[in-house]
């Protein structure tokens, strides 16, 4: 431990990251240099990155904003400034940056680590970018798994089994949350679902379910609405649960990668925290998504089952087709509407009606119901999951009348026509999610996408493709030019080549 010193602090919005800002004086007396680390001690104590800077007086420091909560001290304050060295986790994750196998002590080391803010985003980058490349083992992720569970809180349930399910994602207007959801607990099942809002999507189910309820609560709410009503459709991210998962990725969005080793444990940390005893997981597969090939589903699949013999959860997935959107309808407001139009008993989008069913049935089975599809089925025609969705609505301070006519998308409409006659060969899911988060999705719950075409079938030229809603004029220009830069769907003739047998004299 190196000299200790008092040092008047003021908090600044310097960083997004806790950092320190001292005289270069000051950092001699304490023995560091910028990218050091210091131990702060206030009411409580925190350590930061040292930034050594002539802006700063002698004496005195600047400290980020998110420091003072941490530290429960105000501008003014003296404080004690120590240099501190790096932790242990550093050399862990060089190992692993060497393809070396990692410990359980050593992997929960890194994860508290990353959680008492001990790591500069600069190694916790480190970490995830050697996990991009080498990986892990099994046994690693299923410790990985623990120790992010560990670093947050647990939700007991007084009812058991507690079932579950989870879609890897990466396909837009993938709706079927709270029709699985309703069916399932119609059934007599408890499935509390905890969802997430959009990274890098249009529109995540908690961005759509808050349009009609409430998503945000606390691990004591969820079970109480869980355990009387069979479900819940909750976000996620406003209970303490896994919370070094939000911190890594904050980290990883900016880098672009998803490690394979992360997202599972990140995925599994969150199930096994609300103690998930059963679990089916929605692998979508296709152009475009995060898993492209069925190959790469396959692999997909052995790891989370592999993972749940480790963990206890018994795991099953559902590889399911993605090359287009999942129904109609791609934003929060367009997607609630054409959810709860299911529940009302419209058979249309057909897509989302067998993904939702498919998906349902699959839990049931684990439930020990036979002909879990058929059921689901039943249900859901027979108006049974509909009532049990009111339900859960109202139990999260929604309108136990809701209907699918409440929810009016944006005021501002542009029909995207096509210029050619032909058939819908392909449909980009990547320039249509782009297209409806330029209009505004999924912070403008008015604004994306309705479709009127799907692959395969016949369009005429100047025949509507899709319409662009937004709550705001400009957001829609502009979702207007970058449909017609990207041109998203991909219309060809029957006849794609014509090859010709060379002439002869």
């Amino acid at each position: 431990m190196g000299y200790k010193m008092n040092i008047k602090v003021r908090f600044l919005d310097i960083s997004n990251e806790p950092t320190a800002l001292i005289n270069p004086k000051d950092s001699v007396k304490i023995g560091g240099k910028d990218n050091d680390r210091v131990r702060i001690d206030g009411k409580r104590s925190t350590t930061a990155l040292l930034n050594v800077s002539d802006f700063v007086n002698p004496g005195e420091a600047i400290l980020s904003a998110d420091m003072k909560d941490k530290l429960g001290a105000s501008d003014g304050d003296e404080l004690n400034v120590v240099y501190a060295s790096s932790p242990e986790s550093v050399r862990s994750i060089r190992k692993k940056m060497d393809n070396e196998k990692l410990s359980k002590e050593e992997i929960s080391g890194i994860v508290q680590d990353i959680v008492d803010n001990r790591l500069s985003r600069i190694e916790i980058s480190a970490w995830l970018t050697a996990l991009h490349i080498n990986g892990m083992d099994i046994e690693e992720i299923a410790a990985f798994t623990v120790a992010m569970v560990d670093t947050g809180d647990r939700v007991e349930f007084d009812r058991s089994p507690v079932y579950d399910f989870h879609s890897l994602g990466g396909v837009p207007g993938n709706k079927i949350t709270p029709i699985v959801v309703s069916i399932v607990a119609a059934a007599g099942l408890m499935l509390p679902k905890t969802s997430t809002r959009a990274i890098s999507s249009a529109c995540g189910t908690s961005d759509f379910v808050e349009t009609f309820c409430e998503v945000e609560m606390d691990a004591d709410t969820l079970k109480r609405i869980s355990e009387k009503v069979g479900g819940v459709l909750a976000w996620g991210g406003a209970m303490n649960l896994a919370p070094v998962d939000d911190l890594v990725i904050k980290v990883e969005h900016p880098l672009g990668i998803n490690p394979r080793a992360q997202m599972l444990a990140s995925i599994l940390s969150k199930k096994l925290a609300i103690g998930a005893t059963h679990l089916v997981v929605d692998i979508p597969t296709g152009s475009g998504t995060k898993v492209p090939t069925i190959e790469v589903a396959k692999a997909y699949a052995r790891d989370f089952m592999d993972l749940g013999e480790k963990l206890n959860i018994h795991i099953e997935c559902a590889i399911t087709y993605a090359d287009q959107p999942v129904g109609s309808a791609i934003g929060p407001k367009l997607e609630a509407r054409e959810c709860i139009r299911i529940l009302e008993g419209d058979k249309h989008p057909a897509s989302v009606v067998e993904k939702a069913c498919d998906i349902a049935g699959m839990i049931l089975e684990m439930g020990g119901i036979i002909n879990g599809g058929d059921k689901a089925r039943e249900l859901l025609a027979s108006g049974a999951a509909m009532t049990k969705f009111r339900e859960i609505v109202e139990a999260q301070k929604g309108n136990y009348d809701l209907k699918s006519s409440d929810l009016v998308p944006g005021e501002f409409v542009a029909e995207i026509t096509s210029v050619k006659s032909g058939y819908v060969h392909s449909i980009s899911n990547k320039d249509l999610v782009s297209i409806a988060k330029a209009a505004g999705a999924p912070s403008d719950k008015g604004a994306g996408i309705l479709l009127h075409k799907k692959k395969g079938q016949r369009e005429e030229k100047g025949e509507a493709l899709f319409d662009i809603y937004s709550d705001n004029k400009a957001k829609l220009d502009r979702a207007k030019e970058l449909a017609a830069t990207y041109k998203p769907y991909d219309i060809e003739g029957m006849l794609l080549k014509r090859i010709a047998a060379p002439r002869t004299r």
